[in-house]
């Protein structure tokens, strides 16, 4: 059968590549703006509607970034095998339309509830990265995979930076509008897909049927043992997604009770070490991993991410502490190596419950994270007089890297290319 005929697309055909490549990289960019857009929002229109009682409020905000972690943890794996089943853009493009549709539906949300029940289905419905990656994999050769993957991580940094960007400049006016202007962006990318993106899976190479037992969380993340090696990566990719969580959880308090840092000093840094993780992602990921392999790179970020949080905790002032972005910019480096050594592990077929699981872990680490963090740094303030160690929760991500690092130097090793899986029983 031609490449024509089973619906490949050839690894000549460079155009369609492009576009579709270019649709994954606005579909990454949407997805952590929808999360983005509600840092400097979604708080305050919470706290509006609890009449101004602010701790309610975090008690709310604390209730709804749980969730949306947890709808991450249950329907990463669920969209990522339904797209080894039917094909990676029909749920591309079901995610983005629901996504656009849920924007609209918290914008206008009448009450607080409805809002909660808002933030569910952006959960859900933002969990399309696994379908995102696993398009990825399809389209790019496994050699190039950690260099497309470092693409994708830009757009999510960049999604942090324009995210807050937009919901803070539109939030003076009117608070719902942040979330419109999502809604907009978002249908125009789902016209864009729908006209423009083909297909990255070929018929002959999907499953046969959707295993509910392998779509569950659990079932999900059992694919991490059935491949050699796999299982020790997925570990390294947790703790590097655990120590990550500390950064929206307690820098800004961190820094605000260190340095003394005004709310304009704080917007900076944010920016800074955002363009910073861009840079590196777009601009050095491909060189370095060409130059000295996926393995190393795993290696260098998790070794030079840790250096990068053991000197933020450590920095006594606020100028210290800048020298350090540049270095925890390469930490960066990490997530594009590994998943590009992961997707050598499993077929094409397989790739989408790859991302699922990947994406569960992820949800595990946003349920687990605020609150281990945000307990130790309490806990390092109430104990200031005789710890005298207010980065402590820092230094913890710091440790959790070492331990990627020292799991990395035993897992993260080169495959043999994995065999086609068999099909899943009718």
């Amino acid at each position: 059968m031609s490449e024509a005929a089973s619906g490949t697309v050839p690894a000549s055909a460079r155009p369609p590549r492009q576009a579709a490549f270019g649709f994954i990289f606005a579909s990454a960019l949407m997805n952590s703006v929808s999360f983005g857009i509600m840092i400097p929002i979604l708080p305050n229109l919470i706290r509006q509607f609890t009449g101004g009682d602010t701790a309610s409020a975090a008690e709310w905000t604390l209730l709804f970034g749980a969730t949306w972690g947890l709808m991450q943890f249950f329907m990463g794996p669920i969209l990522g095998m339904l797209s080894d089943r039917v094909g990676r853009r029909p749920v591309l493009l079901i995610s983005f339309f629901g996504l656009a549709v849920d924007f609209l539906f918290m914008a206008f949300a009448p009450t607080l509830w409805w809002l909660y029940v808002g933030r569910i289905l952006n959960g859900m419905t933002a969990a399309s990265f696994s379908t995102a990656g696993a398009y990825l994999a399809d389209v790019t050769p496994p050699e190039k995979r950690a260099k497309s993957f470092g693409m994708l991580q830009s757009a999510f940094s960049f999604g942090f930076i324009i995210g807050p960007t937009i919901g803070g400049l539109l939030g003076q006016h009117n608070l719902r509008l942040p979330f419109i202007a999502a809604a907009i962006i978002t249908a125009v990318n789902w016209v864009y897909g729908l006209l423009i993106l083909p297909e990255s899976l070929a018929p002959e190479r999907r499953l046969k049927a959707f295993d509910w037992k392998r779509a569950n969380p659990v079932g999900s993340l059992g694919l991490l043992r059935s491949h050699p090696g796999l299982l020790g990566l997925a570990g390294v990719i947790f703790l590097f997604q655990l120590s990550q969580v500390v950064l929206p959880t307690v820098f800004v308090l961190y820094m605000t009770d260190r340095y003394g840092w005004s709310p304009r000093i704080l917007g900076f840094t944010f920016l800074l070490t955002g363009v910073l993780g861009v840079l590196v992602q777009m601009f050095t990921v491909g060189p370095i991993v060409a130059r000295i392999g996926e393995r190393r790179t795993v290696l260098a970020g998790a070794a030079i991410g840790a250096l990068g949080f053991f000197w933020y905790g450590w920095a006594p002032t606020g100028w210290l502490y800048l020298v350090g972005a540049p270095i925890f910019a390469f930490s960066a480096l990490m997530m594009p190596g590994l998943q590009g050594l992961m997707t050598r592990r499993v077929p094409p077929n397989q790739q989408g419950q790859l991302q699922g699981a990947n994406q569960s872990l992820q949800g595990i680490a946003s349920i687990l994270g605020p609150i281990v963090f945000g307990e130790t740094f309490a806990w390092s303030l109430r104990h200031e007089s005789t710890l005298h160690s207010p980065g402590l929760a820092i230094y913890l991500a710091g440790g959790l890297l070492v331990l990627a690092f020292l799991l990395a130097l035993r897992t993260a090793r080169h495959p043999a290319p994995p065999s086609e899986a068999k099909p899943t029983p009718a």
